[in-house]
């Protein structure tokens, strides 16, 4: 094959072919890297609570110490700017600030200890000419809220917005970049019906009223953060994956149009303007028959500045009669003879990246799209202090090659953020899939960079 047939997007890249503009950052979440759970008037959330439920956690481990990040944020943020990352994707514990779920207008408590330390966290950033991007809400809604129905609870509307009005405030003439939510729809599927992860509840008809009051708490509490923030550039993060049928029998074909509208367009829609994907999924006519008020569709929509991607493989689904209201299933990668699986069981296929890059792009109203995450989890072992992982360099290098071939075909993309800086506690994994750039040991704490973390820092700081 000579050069000249050669693909652009497979040909090597550097960091300027990116844009001068273009953000360069990890991603991380206060539960997952933070510990300290019961200090300095932080309450419990419902991911402590989970954690301590028999069978929940696959390895039975708890998130009490995780990575220690809460003693340690000032030297692992001196490594976050070694490896040449310039931007820095955290998350504000919501118990920490609020103990008691609340504000003081709603008979709750600010905690003081809790901004200082997010104050002192942005500062450090800004010290090292990190930019800080804020996630207000990572999965850990304080323990007090969820007994009082969580997301089911329509008052969560008013609770979200009360959080991100006390959080901006605090912080928003130093932070200008803010992220909403984090993955509305694993958190809702996995919290609320299936009871995998926190707060475990199992059931389908708990998704309607969730989805809705996430997507109204999404749309109002980004106006919050427009009004309370000069120069605000907000947004919020979606999990999205391109969805393909197993074959092209009709009824794989419409499966894959029903899996498509759940994971990639339940939430962006609304926000649009554009409703619910009613047509695909008609059950989510309930919302409509039970939960929704008079002007609740024009409260959902919301002009963010820019939408977070968060990907990692694509979907390939068949139909199924097990699976009511969305008569589809996913057809494994193993089942699929896919050779590349992670430990996560996630097939590894770049032109995903692609893909879902080009599908939300194709939105008239997403201006700006930045990948706030995407990663791998392989087996790593530690040998005479070094950790190899070659396979997650190949996995960086070739989904940042599909993100710089839609770049290059006109698709909004300015920034990449890494899952994840460094190893944490993966929900209900445990500590046993390592994503991180940086490896952890558990037991002291010791930080050893990995080879995919030194071919990031290569890659960042000599072009």
């Amino acid at each position: 094959m000579s050069v000249h047939t050669i693909p652009e997007y497979a040909r090597p890249f550097q960091r300027s072919d990116f844009g001068a503009d273009f953000a360069w950052g990890t991603a991380t979440a206060a539960f997952q890297i933070e510990g300290a759970v019961d200090r300095d008037g932080r309450s419990p959330s419902i991911w402590d609570t989970f954690t301590r439920q028999k069978g929940a956690i696959k390895t039975g481990e708890n998130a009490n110490v995780a990575c220690a990040f809460y003693d340690q944020y000032e030297a692992d943020l001196h490594l976050h700017k070694a490896l040449g990352f310039d931007h820095f994707r955290f998350s504000l514990s919501w118990s920490r600030i609020l103990p008691d779920g609340v504000a003081p207008a709603q008979g709750g408590r600010v905690n003081e200890a809790g901004l200082a330390y997010y104050d002192r966290l942005i500062d450090q950033c800004l010290a090292l000419g990190i930019t800080p991007w804020i996630t207000l809400y990572h999965w850990d809604l304080p323990q007090t809220l969820e007994d009082r129905g969580g997301w089911k609870n329509r008052q969560i509307i008013d609770w979200f917005t009360e959080f991100a009005d006390i959080c901006t405030l605090a912080f928003g003439h130093k932070v200008k970049h803010w992220i909403i939510l984090n993955e509305p729809l694993a958190f809702s599927v996995l919290g609320y019906v299936t009871g995998q992860h926190a707060p475990g509840r199992r059931g389908f008809w708990n998704l309607l009223p969730v989805i809705h009051h996430i997507a109204l708490a999404q749309a109002e509490s980004g106006r919050v953060v427009r009004r309370n923030v000069s120069n605000a550039h907000v947004g919020t993060t979606f999990s999205c994956s391109p969805v393909e049928p197993f074959s092209q029998v009709p009824r794989d074909l419409g499966a894959a149009v029903r899996v498509d509208a759940l994971m990639n367009r339940l939430f962006i829609e609304p926000a649009l303007g554009m409703g619910y994907p009613v047509t695909e999924l008609p059950f989510l006519e309930g919302i409509a028959k039970k939960y929704a008020q008079p002007g609740d569709r024009e409260r959902l929509a919301f002009d963010f500045d820019f939408i977070g991607l968060q990907h990692y493989f694509r979907a390939v689904v068949e139909h199924t009669y097990f699976m009511p209201y969305l008569w589809a299933k996913e057809v494994t990668p193993l089942r699929r003879q896919v050779n590349t699986i992670t430990e996560m069981g996630w097939e590894v296929y770049p032109e995903s990246m692609y893909q879902i890059l080009k599908q939300f792009g194709q939105y008239e109203g997403v201006r700006k799209l930045y990948i706030t995450e995407s990663g791998v989890a392989f087996y790593d072992q530690v040998r005479q202090g070094q950790v190899h992982d070659p396979g997650r360099i190949q996995y960086h290098q070739d989904y940042l090659a599909q993100t710089l071939r839609a770049k290059r075909e006109g698709i909004p993309v300015d920034g990449y953020f890494a899952w994840t800086f460094l190893d944490n506690f993966e929900w209900a994994e445990g500590f046993r899939p390592r994503f991180g750039l940086v490896h952890v040991d558990f037991r002291t704490q010791k930080r050893i960079v990995k080879s995919s973390g030194k071919w990031f820092q290569e890659f960042l700081t000599t072009g």
